[in-house]
């Protein structure tokens, strides 16, 4: 890698950061305007470009999200614009979405609605890399929203700002997957979040109350009310209560309740279908 990198990493490195390497290469080729592997080539930066990867590492280094410094997340074969006021997509949630993939290819209908969207990383997930799908994203933050309409800009999904718990009514029982990436982080864990995440991404999309399961039970309440019989529900959540989840689910009428992990291997998403 070039040498502004290397001496980057060092720097990152020294600053607790917990893959240094990736990250300062990721910097300096935003910086420099070029991808990541076409470093390798790059023998020199201008003192305005050591300038500016100085700045971004003193940021990285003070706990800012390295996309928030890029202005990019990356989720499937998904670029994504983020920044402040919206969540940052993990790839987690990546195996929740190609398991609702594989459902929905099962299916002769795909109506698809996407609660708490935030970055709009499902919907636009969904809509490359499947065709036939009518798809519906439901957003309540209105900063949130602002990112959700630019990312899924010209991919013909229905955008509704609005809380989850009452929109889209004219879609009752109609609908073959709700998908959700909820808020479900328990109160109690904030103290224990790294600070780029408690920090940076908003409260909104995080916290849900003292055991996490305050959203999930809305979900499962509007899934119940959207979902066609036979419809399918997909929902992550912490990996500290998926038996609660499970409950949650079964309790409002959910039938057909399994518990999926994610690729480390821990609990992260909970799928069901309504009767």
């Amino acid at each position: 890698m070039s040498e502004a990198a290397f001496e980057l990493a060092g720097r990152l490195t020294r600053s607790g950061s917990p893959s240094p390497g990736p990250e300062a290469r990721i910097i300096v080729a935003h910086v420099l305007g070029v991808e990541v592997p076409r470093l390798i080539a790059v023998d020199d930066v201008t003192a305005e470009q050591q300038r500016f990867i100085d700045e971004l590492a003193e940021r990285r280094m003070a706990g800012e999200p390295l996309q928030h410094l890029t202005g990019v997340a990356y989720f499937r074969h998904e670029e994504l614009v983020v920044g402040p006021g919206v969540f940052i997509p993990r790839p987690e949630t990546e195996v929740m979405v190609g398991w609702a993939l594989q459902r929905l290819a099962e299916r002769d209908t795909r109506r698809v609605v996407e609660l708490c969207a935030g970055s709009g990383a499902i919907s636009a997930a969904l809509a490359t890399e499947l065709g036939g799908l009518e798809l519906h994203a439901v957003e309540v933050d209105p900063e949130a929203f602002a990112y959700l309409e630019r990312n899924l800009e010209g991919r013909g999904v229905d955008l509704v700002r609005g809380d989850m718990a009452t929109a889209l009514p004219e879609l009752d029982g109609t609908v073959d997957l709700v998908i959700v990436n909820p808020p479900y982080v328990p109160e109690g864990l904030r103290p224990f979040l790294p600070s780029d995440v408690v920090e940076h991404d908003p409260a909104l999309a995080l916290f849900s109350g003292e055991d996490g399961l305050d959203a999930i039970k809305v979900v499962a309440a509007v899934a119940m009310r959207l979902l066609a019989p036979g419809g399918i529900l997909a929902t992550e959540h912490d990996d500290s209560h998926q038996p609660g989840v499970v409950e949650t689910l079964r309790a409002a009428g959910l039938d057909q309740v399994e518990p999926h992990a994610d690729l480390t291997g821990r609990p992260r998403f909970v799928t069901a279908v309504r009767p």
